[in-house]
């Protein structure tokens, strides 16, 4: 694959987000928040994840860097959502899981292949999980508001998996 392929990394699904918003403080759906934000599999870690492939695949892939750098930043933006609804579910936003019990997030939580199919393999993993983690949430969340925002951060989780099994093909 060439340079100019970075066009084909359509890094981002051209639909709104709903507006960030829940029908009351809700502990039990604050601590899904919160690990959606910062447990083994959490937008706190595709981040990390995404930005470390970034930056060691500049050198030789240009074009894979530039699209791990552009979904780094949608995922830091899904970060940046399941913050705001566990503050407004009562939740302190820190990089903190609650779920089985509390736990900072770690960078420890990810791999640092240097393969760049591994690299790849493992993003598509990820992928898979959270697109796993968040429609279960969305079949058993209640708020309607939540619930919308998980069904479109799995629209880009979906798109993001098509662009890492693709990459992953090509490589």
């Amino acid at each position: 694959m060439s340079d100019h392929q970075t066009n084909a990394c359509n890094y981002k699904v051209y639909a709104p987000y709903p507006p960030v918003r829940v029908v009351g403080p809700n502990p039990v759906y604050a601590c899904e928040m919160l690990s959606n934000m910062a447990d083994v599999v959490s937008e706190m870690n595709d981040v990390t994840r995404y930005f470390y492939i970034a930056v060691v695949t500049k050198p030789q892939y240009s074009w894979i860097s530039r699209c791990f750098h552009h979904i780094s930043i949608v995922e830091m933006h899904h970060l940046n959502i399941f913050a705001e609804l566990a503050l407004l579910l009562g939740a302190d936003p820190r990089l903190w899981s609650c779920r089985e019990y509390t736990h900072w997030w770690s960078p420890s939580f990810i791999g640092y292949p240097r393969e760049l199919r591994a690299l790849i393999a493992e993003s598509i993993k990820a992928e898979e999980a959270a697109i796993r983690k968040y429609s279960g949430q969305a079949n058993t969340i209640c708020d309607p508001n939540i619930v919308a925002i998980l069904k479109r951060i799995i629209l880009d989780e979906e798109r993001h998996l098509r662009i890492f099994s693709e990459m992953y093909r090509q490589v």
